[in-house]
């Protein structure tokens, strides 16, 4: 513990390693949610048509919200603590997301008290009011199962794109860094972060709806590319933040042990 105290660099480590696995457990829980990104902004729905694909629109898994960041993570971890730590984080966020599943699944698999399918329902409520709460949400352990139970294949899917995404975004991250040196950190982490979204869209359809459910290929590749569109863009409106937590990190540790690091993550990553 006194070397968490005394040392900046391990509770670095520590801080942003925390929020990484943080954003990718809760990435996995929310997915299951599908919403529209054209109705938070109260426009119609673009119904595009891909790949034989008609009345395309940018309905979206609610995960789409951290994995962006989760992967913006990886190049701050990266540029810091190299390919180690974030190899490191990576599987420890995998097998942490599959413990979690099976403690969810273990806990759908208790049969549910007597009284707890329905203790949503206050008795005080008048009989209108409690039709309406029973027609939104109805049996609490059916819905505790349909929510937190996510299909076999979607897990498989969703962890098989997160390993091999942080693999090429770790990868294509130093190349670009071997290329550009200090410059442009935009460049090798926004750029890094569109490559490895791109693969991490696809895997996890191809996974999880084309072997796991029979989907048709055409509509695969339609729904990742209209889940890519908006990977991309978020991608490139985040650049700015980027430059921004860097520069909290070094103030953080100082020029000398930023530059330390950086060099050390690049010759050792």
């Amino acid at each position: 513990m006194s070397y968490l105290v005394s040392n900046k660099a391990a509770r670095l480590f520590l801080a942003l390693g925390g929020f990484f696995i943080t954003n990718a457990l809760v990435a996995e829980f929310i997915g299951v949610k599908i919403f529209s990104l054209e109705k938070i902004f109260g426009v119609d729905p673009v119904m595009w048509e891909l790949f034989g694909q008609e009345g395309l629109s940018f309905n979206l898994t609610a995960g789409v919200l951290l994995w962006p960041v989760v992967f913006i993570m990886t190049d701050i971890i990266n540029e810091y603590f190299g390919r180690k730590g974030v190899r490191f984080l990576s599987f420890l966020a995998a097998g942490l997301i599959l413990y979690s599943f099976g403690m969810i699944y273990a806990g759908i698999w208790l049969p549910p008290a007597e009284f707890w399918p329905a203790s949503h329902i206050q008795p005080e409520w008048s009989a209108a009011e409690k039709d309406r709460i029973l027609a939104g949400v109805g049996d609490y352990n059916m819905a505790f199962s349909l929510v937190l139970g996510q299909g076999l294949w979607i897990i498989a899917g969703s962890l098989l794109a997160f390993l091999i995404g942080q693999f090429v975004d770790v990868m294509t991250f130093h190349r670009i860094k071997r290329w550009t040196g200090e410059r442009h950190i935009w460049l090798r982490a926004t750029g890094s972060t569109i490559i490895s979204q791109f693969i991490d869209s696809f895997v996890v359809l191809w996974v999880a709806f084309y072997i796991g459910a029979g989907w048709d290929i055409g509509l695969v590749l339609a729904i990742g590319v209209v889940n890519y569109i908006y990977k991309f863009v978020i991608a490139v409106l985040l650049t700015p933040l980027l430059y921004l937590v860097h520069d909290l990190i070094d103030r953080y540790l100082g020029a000398e042990l930023a530059l330390e690091l950086k060099t050390t993550a690049m010759r050792k990553g």
